[in-house]
């Protein structure tokens, strides 16, 4: 697969901005509160949160070595981790 260079990145990110914006003010007219725009940025800022410990921190202070492709990709990290680590342990109780 080729990568995204040029102006399609732009288009990419200008359509993710429109599906959180259209998203947000369709839940906004559903529930006009003050409590629903808060609870709106608050999921967007804790996101945005994990989206930055996903593709820094882990890249750069959990290893390094290895290089994450988006989130089902770490997933599948994890899940190999600790799927050697349980058999780690297992050969070590076997000695």
């Amino acid at each position: 697969m080729r990568d995204v260079r040029g102006a399609a990145l732009y288009v990419k990110a200008a359509l993710f901005a429109a599906i959180g914006v259209v998203s947000a003010m369709l839940i906004l007219l559903r529930t006009p509160r003050i409590s629903s725009a808060l609870l709106i940025g608050l999921a967007i800022w804790a996101f945005a949160r994990l989206y930055y410990f996903a593709f820094y921190v882990i890249e750069r202070y959990v290893d390094p070595a290895y290089r994450f492709s988006g989130l089902l990709s770490w997933g599948v990290y994890l899940w190999r981790k600790r799927r050697r680590a349980a058999e780690s342990a297992i050969a070590g109780e076997r000695r």
